[in-house]
C-alpha cells in the first residue's frame, strides 16, 4: 500500500506547493523574460520569398499518367535517358559550387535604396548581425585563423568574378551561407520545383528568388541545347560559306559572259557552259546547307525546355522571423518547467 501511495500524485498538494512558491516563479519569469528579450530583440529580421515552376520536357512524356502514378511509389519511368539533369536533380544542382558562384554577380538593391551592389558585396559588407554574438564570433575567428590557410583566388571566365575551381576561404564560407538561405524542393507527384530564398531585406529576397529562377532556367536550357546549338552554328557557318561561293560563281559567270557577248569561239561557249554548271552546283550546295541550317534551328527549338511559372516572386510584406513572441513564450514555458522540476526533485526521485 505504501508503494502505491508513493506513486499517486496529489494534485491538491501539488497546487498548494506551487502557490506557496509563487514569488520564486515570478522572479524566474521576470528574469527569463528580460534575458529572452535581450537575446531575441537584436536578432535581425529575415524575409522569405517563394517561387514555383513546372519544368516541361521538350520531348514529351510518352508514359503519360502512368509516370505520375509511379512517382507516388518513388519510381520514375518517364525520364528521357539522354537527359542527365532532370528535375529530381535540380536541388542538388542548386547546391553545387558552380551554380552558387553564378549568383554572386547578381545586382541587388535594398528596399530603402541605400545599398545597390552585387550580391557578394551585399553579403560581405551589409549584413546585420546580433551584437551579442560579436565576442563569440571574434573568438571563433581567431581560433580558426590559427589553422586555416588562405589560398589565392582565381578570377572567373567570361567576365565572372570568381572561378568555382579555386575559391578563397572567406568566399567558401560565404557560399555556405548562401547555400543555407536558398532552398529548392522538387515534388515527385506534381513535378513542381519550389525555390525559397531567405534574406534580411524583403526586396533583395524577391529579386534573388526571381534571378535564381531565371539562372536555373538558363542553366538547364544551356545544358539541353548545347549540342543542338553547336550543330546550328556549324551549319550556319557552312551556309554562309556556301552562299559566298555561290555569289562568287554568279559574279564570275556574269563578268565572263559580259566580256564575251559577241564571241563565237567554241572555247568561250565551253567556258560559259562550265561556269554555268559550276554556278548551278554551288546553288545546289547552298540550298542543301540552307535546308540543313533550318533543320538544325528546328532541332534547337525542339530541344529548348519550357518552364511554366506557377508562382511569381513578390516582395514579402511581413518578416518570416525570428518569431519573437513565440521565442519568449517558449523560454517562459521551459523556465517554468525547469523550476517545477527543481521544486519537486525529491518527489521525482521517489516516483521514478
Amino acid at each position: 500500500m505504501e508503494e502505491k501511495k508513493k506513486n499517486v500524485i496529489d494534485l491538491r498538494e501539488l497546487t498548494k506547493t506551487l502557490w506557496s512558491r509563487k514569488k520564486l516563479f515570478m522572479k524566474v519569469w521576470v528574469i527569463t523574460f528580460i534575458l529572452s528579450c535581450v537575446w531575441i530583440l537584436p536578432q535581425p529580421r529575415y524575409y522569405t520569398t517563394t517561387v514555383s515552376i513546372a519544368p516541361e520536357s521538350a520531348e514529351g512524356n510518352a508514359a503519360g499518367g502512368l509516370a505520375s502514378i509511379a512517382a507516388n511509389f518513388g519510381l520514375d519511368i518517364g525520364r528521357n535517358a539522354s537527359d542527365a539533369i532532370y528535375p529530381q536533380l535540380y536541388p542538388d544542382l542548386m547546391s553545387s559550387t558552380e551554380f552558387l558562384v553564378g549568383l554572386l554577380d547578381i545586382q541587388v538593391t535594398t528596399k530603402d535604396g541605400e545599398v545597390s551592389t552585387d550580391y557578394y558585396t551585399y553579403l560581405a559588407e551589409y549584413q546585420k548581425k546580433n551584437y551579442l554574438t560579436y565576442p563569440l564570433k571574434w573568438l571563433m575567428n581567431r581560433i580558426k585563423s590559427l589553422f586555416k590557410t588562405e589560398q589565392e583566388e582565381i578570377p572567373g571566365k567570361d567576365g565572372k568574378r570568381f572561378d568555382p575551381f579555386r575559391l578563397s576561404y572567406s568566399t567558401t564560407q560565404l557560399l555556405k551561407g548562401v547555400q543555407k538561405s536558398v532552398d529548392c524542393i522538387y515534388s515527385r507527384t506534381t513535378d513542381v520545383v519550389t525555390i525559397t530564398v531567405t534574406d534580411q531585406d524583403p526586396l533583395v529576397s524577391a529579386v534573388l528568388a526571381d534571378s535564381i529562377k531565371a539562372h536555373l532556367q538558363d542553366f538547364i536550357t544551356d545544358y539541353r541545347t548545347k549540342k543542338a546549338r553547336i550543330d546550328y552554328e556549324y551549319y550556319k557557318q557552312l551556309t554562309a560559306d556556301a552562299k559566298a561561293e555561290y555569289d562568287k560563281a554568279c559574279r564570275d559567270y556574269a563578268l565572263y559572259a559580259d566580256a564575251h557577248q559577241n564571241a563565237l569561239l567554241q572555247t568561250v561557249r565551253t567556258q560559259l557552259s562550265d561556269m554555268e554548271y559550276e554556278m548551278q552546283m554551288k546553288h545546289e550546295i547552298y540550298s542543301a546547307m540552307t535546308t540543313r541550317e533550318q533543320g538544325a534551328l528546328a532541332e534547337l527549338q525542339a530541344r529548348t525546355p519550357v518552364f511554366t511559372t506557377l508562382t511569381n516572386a513578390t516582395v514579402p510584406v511581413k518578416p518570416a522571423g525570428p518569431k519573437r513572441m513565440i521565442f519568449v513564450a517558449a523560454m517562459l514555458f521551459l523556465a517554468t518547467l525547469g523550476t517545477m522540476v527543481y521544486l519537486f526533485r525529491k518527489e521525482l526521485r521517489e516516483w521514478f
